[in-house]
């Protein structure tokens, strides 16, 4: 079972999109040295062919970004309201914020919180303002804590 810290939620959901850009930025400095080589050497074509190739790779990551960001824009929602309810476990629990994990990265009714080496479910009101802990535990005691 897989656990994550406050500290992995606060800087490790947004990688996949961060991994997109940095793609797209690569294939735009490509793009424009292809763009350069072929302006320099206009009877080449093949610095033409390899800038429209460079080309259409951007617009397919491109794609993939428009569609993905959405999805990463909910999660992200999500996951920065988890991290207030971690921080209101440790507050009423008299924890730091890194001893608290969770094993969703989204608020849902249902995750588990794991602190003082014990397991509880949590349960919220129809309303999301208040929860309760309900002792549980897990059939799956090999736990790896997300840091």
């Amino acid at each position: 079972m897989t656990f994550y810290t406050d500290h992995y939620l606060a800087t490790h959901q947004q990688l996949n999109t961060m991994i997109n850009y940095v793609i797209i930025m690569i294939l735009l400095l490509l793009l424009l040295g292809t763009l350069f080589y072929y302006l320099r050497h206009r009877l080449q074509t093949k610095y033409r062919d390899l800038g429209i190739i460079i080309f259409l790779l951007i617009l397919i990551f491109g794609g993939l970004q428009m569609t993905n960001m959405e999805q990463s824009q909910a999660q992200y929602s999500q996951s920065t309201r988890l991290r207030p309810f971690i921080r209101a476990v440790a507050r009423d629990h008299h924890l730091a914020t890194h001893q608290v994990v969770v094993n969703s990265t989204t608020l849902t009714d249902g995750i588990i919180v794991r602190f003082n080496k014990k397991d509880y479910r949590v349960n919220f009101s129809p309303n999301g303002d208040n929860y309760t802990l309900t002792r549980t535990h897990v059939v799956d005691h090999h736990v790896n804590i997300q840091n």
